[in-house]
């Protein structure tokens, strides 16, 4: 499928066709992460990878401590 870069007010953006938008459930609004490839290529992700690695960490941490971080809840 090919998108066009478009003119849009200022700025320059790219259209989603409707069919794209319901196949990957996006919703208008929505951010995307932009993240670049080797080779020069990107790839749009609807969720920050970075922010998820991070949570990841955390729940390892809480499963690590759980027992310190209930009695700190006390």
């Amino acid at each position: 499928m090919k998108i066009e870069i478009k003119k849009i007010g200022n700025s320059d953006g790219l259209l989603l066709p409707r069919e794209l938008m319901q196949r990957l459930d996006l919703k208008r609004g929505q951010q995307l992460h932009i993240v670049e490839l080797p080779g020069g290529g990107f790839q749009l992700l609807p969720y920050d990878p970075d922010f998820e690695r991070t949570m990841e960490i955390a729940d390892e941490v809480m499963d690590k401590y759980r027992d310190t971080l209930a009695a700190l809840a006390k």
